[in-house]
């Protein structure tokens, strides 16, 4: 399976819309782009993963990769999640004490 990535800036946020399995083969692209964006500045950023059908521990790694380099500059990491198999793995994981999981990139900008 591939992945796809779009980002853009909204509301002073930079929003990575990913569509597609975040698995071992794939992750690292995410990574890539979110590193990227960090690198450049970003200190606000929201995953947006509701067009996302799988996310693995390689995905997981790669946003709390993202969120320690964006709290050593006072940021925030979102996601927005709207399925259930995906809201799981962040709740059975803890992560979703740590990350924000919200229903839609507007809430996620509302937060």
């Amino acid at each position: 399976m591939e992945i796809t990535l779009a980002t853009r800036q909204e509301q002073g946020r930079s929003i990575v819309e990913v569509a597609g399995e975040v698995d071992v083969h794939t992750a690292p692209e995410l990574d890539v782009a979110v590193s990227a964006l960090i690198s450049d500045g970003a200190t606000r950023v929201v995953i947006d993963l509701s067009n996302v059908e799988f996310l693995d521990s390689t995905g997981l790694g790669v946003l709390v990769k993202a969120l320690k380099r964006l709290r050593e500059s006072d940021g925030s990491l979102d996601v927005v999640a709207t399925t259930d198999r995906i809201t799981k793995v962040f709740r059975i994981t803890g992560l979703d004490a740590v990350i924000g999981i919200h229903a839609s990139v507007d809430d996620a900008l509302a937060a």
